[in-house]
């Protein structure tokens, strides 16, 4: 695993936003696998600040997202396809014929992890983008998912819930389902970039980068993959002094 710290988040997605932007320009015909929640979007207002500046194109570039909550969908301001759009998608000019999510309203939802799964198998990720929760979940995979894992619905635990309850006026409307990626499919990808910035991510990152490979973590199964990088601010960096040294 690489590891990059850096001073801070601005300086964070910085780095993240050159990782990708290297993938975009390299093969303009990438399957991008995209985050959600407030560690991305650095990177992608910077993404999206480039294409308006340097006019790099996403016209033939598609994306998957890890996932989405269950009962949402685009007519929910507060459903990860509405992030995305408001966040990278509606300031760049890709075609959203190639923009792929689970369909968090569906009605028939084995079956549609099941057409999730299908889509994986054919448009394996160029490059995975991943934040890390502070129980050490990735994507919402939460302590105890199988590594063999592939998409399927989640109860969410009270702490991710609480993670994400700032981003919803009233708490109790944090949906308490989600559709997800599971671990095997994110560690399909060819390249994965994973982010973390702020303290309350330090013990996470520690058990990421030096902890034992435990479905009690999700994330630590990332030290297996070929070529995983951690982008990190130093307050998240905070119990990794090791790798400084």
């Amino acid at each position: 695993m690489k590891i990059l710290i850096t001073k801070d988040y601005e300086d964070m997605s910085m780095q993240a936003f050159k990782i990708m932007k290297k993938v975009v320009t390299e093969r303009p015909c990438a399957t991008l696998g995209l985050a959600t929640g407030s560690t991305p979007v650095g990177m992608y207002r910077l993404m999206a600040k480039d294409h308006a500046e340097n006019g790099t194109s996403y016209k033939k570039i598609k994306t998957v997202n890890l996932d989405e909550y269950v009962g949402l969908d685009r007519s929910s301001g507060q459903s990860y396809i509405s992030f995305m759009h408001d966040n990278l998608f509606d300031s760049i000019d890709i075609d959203h014929d190639n923009i792929n999510i689970e369909n968090g309203k569906a009605a028939d939802r084995k079956a549609e992890c099941e057409r999730y799964n299908r889509l994986l198998e054919s448009m394996q990720q160029d490059i995975q983008v991943l934040g890390i929760g502070s129980n050490g979940h990735i994507a919402f995979n939460e302590p105890g998912t199988p590594f063999g894992s592939v998409t399927h619905i989640v109860d969410l635990t009270e702490s991710t819930i609480a993670d994400n309850a700032r981003f919803f006026n009233d708490p109790r409307e944090v949906p308490k389902q989600a559709f997800t990626m599971g671990v095997k499919n994110i560690m399909n990808a060819k390249k994965i970039l994973i982010l973390a910035s702020g303290s309350n991510k330090a013990k996470a990152v520690k058990g990421l980068v030096s902890g034992p490979v435990s479905e009690d973590l999700p994330a630590s199964v990332l030290q297996l993959h070929p070529d995983c990088t951690l982008v990190c601010d130093e307050a998240a960096a905070a119990l990794l002094e090791q790798v400084r040294d």
